[in-house]
């Protein structure tokens, strides 16, 4: 915390107090897609997809359309004159790659690649451990004049362990405060699973529960080049999907009247479909009469545990359901059998 003299619990919370008479201002908006907000300063969103769907591409957008103060794919932006300069934090690609990204950013905001605009300052922290990165990230955004917009590409990237419930709440922690603290909007950009459409480990978790938007990016089941955005999670009215190509010139190409293909929109196990108390007193009463059990029984004792707690499932369905408690390590696989996790955080 950028703060030279700490304040003390008394003052904290003198100053958490709300009153039904206090004035606050909807927060600016600062990214659109057609009529739903996306992006507002003092909050952070994300975009989340599996390998090679092309997030990165659809990150350029969003940032192109920053640099212009206008519309790129479907993104309109609209930063406030003293919020101009953006941040870009690239966490996972060489300097080579990271340069071929800015290049590509330039080219749809429509600016020369002969110098680089005051507006963009790109960083590169491959090299680094998790917590350098983390504190390189926050000396940029506090001592960045003007910043309005910062685009985390890799947040995964900012912890030791994406499983670690204390470092996934330190981590959101942080998003909350570096976008409260200097009325910034954060974009971030994290991996889904192999095996299903979740977010990765409990950053994932956390940033579901604390994020405004949650953005989904798919690469077309039918045609490899596609790639469509959609929303996971928004509190704003929902957006109708929309996809892109990438053109000859290597950039993001809208695709008009694209329709999400069928198959699309079968995901894998919900999230919402179970609470975390019916999953563990499902979890519990599977695992109560021997604590490992095999693949080969394990589909059949969750469909029956589950039925008893009031949840139905066909085979299909079970398997899914495995594959989600895997992924959010609420069962574990120790050589050839699976115990339950009793310490998961949902």
């Amino acid at each position: 915390m950028q703060n030279n003299s700490p304040l003390s619990i008394s003052d904290l919370w003198h100053q958490s107090r709300l009153l039904v008479s206090d004035k606050f201002e909807s927060p600016p908006v600062v990214l659109k897609v057609d009529d739903s907000i996306i992006g507002t300063l003092g909050n952070f969103s994300a975009s989340t997809g599996k390998a090679k769907s092309k997030k990165t591409f659809n990150v350029c957008a969003i940032v192109a359309s920053a640099l212009n103060n206008g519309t790129v794919l479907s993104y309109i932006a609209t930063l406030p004159e003293i919020k101009r300069k953006i941040l870009y934090i690239d966490t996972e690609q060489s300097p080579f790659h990271c340069q071929r990204v800015l290049k590509r950013i330039l080219l749809l905001a429509g600016l020369s690649l002969d110098s680089q605009p005051e507006r963009l300052e790109f960083l590169s922290l491959r090299r680094y451990a998790p917590n350098v990165r983390l504190q390189i990230i926050e000396e940029a955004i506090y001592k960045t004049e003007g910043v309005g917009l910062v685009i985390i590409d890799g947040i995964r990237d900012l912890a030791y362990d994406i499983n670690s419930p204390s470092e996934a709440t330190n981590l959101i922690t942080k998003l909350m405060q570096w976008t409260d603290e200097r009325q910034i909007h954060i974009h971030t950009v994290l991996h889904l699973n192999k095996g299903d459409d979740n977010t990765r480990g409990h950053i994932g978790t956390e940033l579901n529960n604390k994020a405004e938007t949650v953005l989904q990016v798919t690469k077309d089941e039918f045609d490899k080049d596609i790639s469509s955005v959609s929303s996971m999670f928004i509190r704003d009215i929902d957006f109708e999907p929309f996809a892109f190509r990438i053109n000859a010139d290597s950039l993001p190409e809208q695709i008009d009247g694209y329709q999400l293909p069928q198959s699309n929109t079968a995901k894998g196990f919900d999230y919402f479909e179970v609470s975390e108390a019916k999953h563990k007193e499902a979890l519990e009463n599977l695992f109560s009469e021997a604590c490992h059990v095999s693949y080969s029984s394990l589909i059949a004792k969750l469909q029956t545990s589950y039925k008893a707690v009031g949840y139905s499932f066909g085979v299909s369905k079970a398997k899914k359901l495995k594959v989600f408690l895997e992924n959010k390590r609420m069962i574990i696989k120790e050589d050839k059998f699976y115990k339950y996790n009793t310490d998961f955080y949902y």
